[in-house]
């Protein structure tokens, strides 16, 4: 095999190992959400966790893929309050309440990486972001989170 072709093959891998691993962030930041509104308690830490482990237990995926998803998820856990101020001063004329919760654990886990994740580009961040708006929710919502991100884009690319 020609060695440009494997490099192609071994990044496109890559690429979709990461979208699978956003994915599987969202999933289990989904479960968490719902699991907090529905029982309006604290969830413990190892409580937290077992949101993530459930849905890990359907997938096979490498240690640095692992590495990812936990740095991820936790990060979006512990930063949950700070990026929905972020999403919040960022909404014109709409109130947080009105956006969907797909759409906002997908903008809270893109502008979560965005910040904190420092060896992920942003702008594929935001491609990201977009495409598993594009799966998860609505065109329209593909849309909206471009939008938003590309905001925090502009504010990140400015420092």
């Amino acid at each position: 095999m020609d060695p440009s072709c494997r490099n192609k093959l071994m990044s496109k891998n890559k690429n979709i190992t990461r979208r699978i691993s956003r994915e599987i962030v969202l999933q289990a930041l989904y479960a968490y959400e719902l699991n907090k509104i529905d029982s309006d308690l604290d969830i413990s830490k190892s409580k937290k966790n077992d949101f993530l482990k459930i849905i890990l237990k359907n997938h096979v995926i490498d240690k640095n893929g692992k590495t990812f998803i936990n740095k991820l998820y936790d990060l979006n856990i512990e930063k949950s309050k700070w990026s929905r101020e972020k999403i919040e001063q960022k909404l014109e004329n709409w109130d947080i309440t009105r956006v969907a919760t797909i759409d906002l654990l997908i903008l809270q886990m893109m502008i979560v990486e965005m910040f904190f994740v420092e060896e992920v580009p942003l702008k594929v961040s935001i491609t990201e972001g977009v495409e598993i708006a594009r799966k998860f929710s609505t065109d329209e919502s593909s849309s909206f989170v471009n939008g938003i991100l590309d905001s925090f884009y502009q504010v990140l690319n400015n420092e």
